[in-house]
C-alpha cells in the first residue's frame, strides 16, 4: 500500500468541490498545507505554527497599502501557506503593493467563492492531514525510541542521526548560531539552506521544505535543528523534529560534558609536563586521549591580561571555536594552552580583549617543556613590552642569536642585570621593566611613557638610575646592545615577571 502522501496548496486549488482561484503568489502552491483555520485577527501569527491556510472574509484585512502589505508579511514570516479570501464578503480594495508583496513572497493568496464555506475547506485539509496520523504516529514511536538506543545500543552520534534520518523522513542538519558544527558527524547547512537559520529562537519553526527548530541549553540555544523534507520521503511532522531536537539538546550536554572532563585532566597532564614528571609513553597516551595526533607538532602558548588575569571561560571558548585540540591550564595570572601548531588556535587566543599572547616554536610531541615555556614566556613579555597582542618566539631577529645553552643565558642576564633587578626587588621598583618597554618601543621615550602610564620624565630618570646600576650608558651603541641582549636573555629565561605599573 502506498503511503499517504502530504498535501499541498495546489492540491486544494485543483479540488473541484473547492472551486478556489489564484489571486496572486502562484509561485507558492508546492508549499505544504499542515490546517486550515480562520482568523478575523491583523495580526494572527503569535497563534500559529506554520504551514497553516489563513481563511477570513476580509475584516482581518487592513485597507491602507502600507499595511495590507505587511499584514501579508507578517504571515509569510510565521510560515503561513496561504491565505483564503472569501469573495463578495468584507475584503476590501486590494492595492497594487498587496499583489507585488503576494507575488515577490510567492505566498499564495487564493479565493473562495460565496457559495463554498470555510468548513468545506477544513474538513478537506482534516481529511488529508487524517489520513497521514498513522504514519506519523509509527514515526513518532520509533524516533521516541532514540534515548533507548542512545543507551542500549552504544550508538555514535553519526549514527544516531544517521538512523533518526531514515525514520523521519528528513534531511537533518546542526549547526551553532555562528553556523559552527554542534555535534560530530552532523553536517551544517550549506549556502543554500543557510538563508533558512533564523535570526531569533522564538522564530517560527516552520520553513520552506521542512521545520527549523533551537537546540535547548543551559544560557540559551546551542545552535538549531534544520530538518529538510526528503525527496520520496514520509516527513514525521514538528512533533518528530522537536523530538530530534531534544536528542540533539541531550547529545550537546553529554558532548559538553565530555568535553569538561577532558579539559580538567587536561589541565593535570599540562601540569605535570611543564614539571617533566611524565614518561614519554605516558605523554603520548595522555595527549592522544586529548585528541591530539601522534606526529603532529606541538606549541606552547601563554596568555596574559594587560589588566588582570585572562578570563578562562573566553579562552576556552575561543580554543573551541579554533576547532583543534587543547590542553588549558591556570598557572597564577597566566593562561598556559598546549596546542597543535595551528594558526587558528593562536589567531583565537590573541582575538581575546585586552590580553597579550606569546608561543613557542614548534616541537615534536614527548619534548621537555622547559625550553618551549622559556620561549613563550620570552614571547608573551615582548608582546606586553611592545604592545603587541601576539608575538611568536623566534620571529625577533635578534632573538635567534642567542645560544640556547640557559647557563650561558644566566651568566649573561646576571652579569648586566643583577644589580637592577636586586634594586627592584628591594625598592618594588620597576627600572628593568621600564628600560625594556623604553627599548621595544625603539627609544621613542613619549610612546614608552604612556605605555608604562608615567610621565615622560619619570621615565628620563628611571633610565638614568637603570644606567647608573648596571654601569652601562644607553647612549653607547655597544651598552645598549649589551642591555638589549641581557633583556633578551632574561626574557628567554622567563626570569622577567610582570612588573608594577606606575
Amino acid at each position: 500500500m502506498d503511503a499517504p502522501s502530504a498535501l499541498y496548496v495546489e492540491d486544494l486549488v485543483r479540488s473541484p468541490a473547492l472551486q478556489i482561484s489564484v489571486l496572486a503568489g502562484a509561485g507558492g502552491l508546492a508549499r505544504p498545507v499542515s490546517w486550515a483555520h480562520v482568523s478575523e485577527l491583523e495580526d494572527p501569527t503569535p497563534w500559529l505554527l506554520g504551514s497553516e491556510v489563513i481563511m477570513t472574509t476580509g475584516i482581518a484585512v487592513p485597507r491602507a497599502a502600507a499595511r495590507q502589505r505587511a499584514y501579508l508579511e507578517r504571515l509569510d514570516d510565521a510560515g503561513v501557506a496561504a491565505l483564503a479570501l472569501s469573495a463578495q464578503l468584507n475584503v476590501p480594495p486590494l492595492r497594487d503593493a498587496f499583489f507585488e508583496a503576494a507575488d515577490e513572497r510567492s505566498i499564495p493568496v487564493l479565493e473562495v467563492p460565496l457559495p463554498v464555506p470555510f468548513i468545506a475547506v477544513s474538513q478537506e485539509v482534516a481529511s488529508a492531514v487524517q489520513s497521514q496520523l498513522h504514519q506519523r504516529l509509527g514515526a513518532q514511536l520509533q524516533v521516541f525510541g532514540a534515548l533507548r538506543w542512545l543507551t542500549g545500543e552504544d550508538l555514535s552520534t553519526e549514527e544516531l542521526f544517521t538512523r533518526l534520518e531514515r525514520l523521519s523522513g528528513y534531511s537533518l542538519y546542526l549547526c551553532t548560531p555562528q553556523r559552527r558544527p554542534l555535534l560530530p558527524g552532523v553536517p551544517v547547512p550549506d549556502d543554500h539552506h543557510a538563508s533558512l537559520l533564523p535570526g531569533t529562537p522564538d522564530a517560527p519553526p516552520t520553513v520552506p521544505g521542512g521545520y527549523v527548530l533551537p537546540v535547548p541549553a543551559p544560557g540559551g540555544p546551542a545552535g538549531y535543528l534544520l530538518a529538510i523534507e526528503k525527496k520520496d520521503s514520509r516527513p514525521g511532522g514538528l512533533a518528530v523534529v522537536q523530538h530530534i531536537a531534544t536528542v540533539a539538546a541531550l547529545q550537546v550536554t553529554m558532548a559538553r560534558h565530555q568535553r569538561e572532563t577532558l579539559r580538567r585532566e587536561g589541565a593535570e597532564t599540562l601540569a605535570e609536563l611543564l614539571q617533566d614528571v611524565l614518561s614519554p609513553p605516558t605523554i603520548h597516551r595522555r595527549l592522544a586521549r586529548a585528541g591530539f595526533a601522534p606526529a603532529d607538532p606541538l606549541t606552547l602558548m601563554i596568555t596574559r591580561g594587560i589588566d588582570g588575569p585572562p578570563d578562562d571561560t573566553a579562552a576556552v571558548a575561543a580554543l573551541e571555536r579554533s576547532s583543534g585540540p587543547y590542553l588549558l591550564l591556570r598557572r597564577q595570572q597566566d593562561l598556559y594552552a598546549l596546542v597543535s601548531s595551528a594558526p587558528e588556535a593562536m589567531a583565537a587566543l590573541a582575538e581575546l580583549p585586552e590580553v597579550h599572547v606569546g608561543a613557542s616554536r614548534p616541537f615534536p610531541p614527548g619534548t621537555p617543556l622547559g625550553v618551549p615555556r622559556r620561549e613563550a614566556l620570552w614571547a608573551v613579555a615582548t608582546a606586553a613590552d611592545s604592545g603587541r597582542t601576539l608575538t611568536v618566539y623566534g620571529d625577533d631577529a635578534a632573538g635567534r642569536w642567542l645560544p640556547e645553552d640557559p647557563a650561558v643565558l644566566r651568566a649573561l642576564a646576571g652579569h648586566v642585570l643583577d644589580a637592577a633587578l636586586r634594586y627592584d626587588s628591594e625598592h618594588a621598583s620597576s627600572l628593568v621593566h621600564s628600560t625594556s618597554v623604553w627599548m621595544q618601543h625603539n627609544r621613542r621615550a613619549d610612546e614608552a611613557a604612556r605605555a608604562l602610564h608615567i610621565h615622560p620624565n619619570t621615565l628620563a630618570y628611571r633610565l638614568r638610575r637603570f644606567g647608573e646600576l648596571t654601569g652601562r650608558d644607553l647612549s653607547s651603541t655597544s651598552d645598549f646592545t649589551e642591555v638589549w641582549l641581557a633583556l633578551r636573555a632574561a626574557r628567554h629565561l622567563g626570569e622577567l615577571s610582570p612588573a608594577a605599573r606606575g
